[in-house]
């Protein structure tokens, strides 16, 4: 008979102690636990926040995009207006203001503070528009500096307006508003009338708007774009690829049931350090449980087809996920180390 301790046997069972721990560490690992979720990069430094704390909006911070830590509440329901449902928060930083804008018992909010962590804060506690329902404010600063806000009317179903800002960045100027987008594809029509969650970029002087539709209880919740020479309009959605055979093509959906996600949708882009675009989404738990919804990232490029500039959303997707007590405390001792 063969020796109990000969080489193979050792090698095998080093091997086994090395890689259980591993796979099972693997497994272990918490996602991170935000809807609607929105993702900036400041001195090296990545932000994120999303849907998910009864009384306020949490933020979370990363140095790699991978792992992430909670840092706690950066609006809180005492300092503004509302007092739950506080939903789709927007961050951006404006000649040294950081300006948060946010949903809170469905009328679109906004916030001030000096930090990207906050305390984000009104000082005067009102919605931006107190006269109707609305959510999912997005805002988009041009080239000329002139501020625009995208958000979600209940008025057709849900629908993209947009309205010019005042220069404080806080005021919408309500003869200016606009209709964008309104569900007119057939992908659109699972269940309800939605196009919600709009978020806006500029390329090549084309406006780019990405949106979400069908509801977000729905496995076939999934991302749309729309393209317009102006922020007001006229804004023309991609055609719908009503075969489904292309995924990842620059046809309606762009993004509908990657690999094993279903529920996608709500996204914002960003740049990384490297200056690489990226989009945030949330997804379902699992195929069987809405919540908690989690968030994901893919990469976004633009292609030439037919002459014109089309964006598209990678297929394959990150799962970034939360760290453990002992990585946070690692990480807290150690100076930072570069990543993507």
């Amino acid at each position: 008979m063969k020796h109990p301790f000969c080489l193979p046997g050792i090698l095998t069972a080093l091997f086994l102690f090395l890689l259980l721990p591993a796979l099972a560490f693997g497994k272990q690992r918490q996602r991170v636990f935000l809807a609607d979720p929105f993702i900036l990069y400041h001195n090296g430094l990545y932000y994120a926040y999303g849907t998910g704390a009864a009384d306020g909006i949490e933020v979370y911070t990363s140095k790699n995009l991978r792992a992430w830590e909670r840092q706690g509440l950066a609006l809180h329901r005492d300092d503004v207006w509302g007092d739950h449902w506080f939903w789709a928060p927007e961050v951006y930083e404006v000649d040294g203001t950081w300006y948060m804008y946010f949903t809170a018992e469905e009328h679109i909010c906004v916030a001030t503070a000096t930090s990207p962590l906050g305390p984000f804060r009104q000082q005067e506690k009102k919605p931006m528009i107190d006269s109707e329902k609305c959510i999912d404010n997005t805002l988009f600063r041009d080239d000329d500096g002139q501020a625009w806000l995208f958000f979600d009317r209940f008025n057709d179903g849900l629908n993209v307006w947009v309205a010019r800002l005042e220069d404080d960045l806080i005021t919408l100027r309500p003869e200016t508003m606009r209709p964008c987008i309104h569900v007119s594809q057939s992908w659109e029509e699972v269940w309800p009338r939605v196009n919600e969650g709009s978020f806006v970029i500029k390329h090549k002087g084309t406006y780019y708007m990405t949106y979400s539709a069908n509801s977000y209880e729905s496995p076939m919740y999934g991302l749309g774009c729309a393209t317009a020479p102006s922020p007001t309009g006229p804004w023309t959605k991609y055609e719908e690829d009503r075969s489904a055979s292309s995924p990842g093509s620059s046809k309606n959906p762009l993004l509908q049931r990657p690999g094993q996600l279903v529920g996608v949708g709500h996204n914002a882009i960003f740049r990384d350090r490297r200056g690489r675009l990226w989009a945030v989404y949330h997804a379902h738990h699992d195929t069987a449980h809405i919540h908690p919804r989690a968030m994901y990232m893919s990469r976004v490029r633009f292609h030439r087809v037919n002459g014109e500039w089309r964006m598209r959303i990678s297929q394959k997707y990150k799962t970034p996920y939360m760290k453990t007590e002992k990585e946070a405390t690692m990480d807290h001792s150690r100076p930072a180390v570069a990543h993507p």
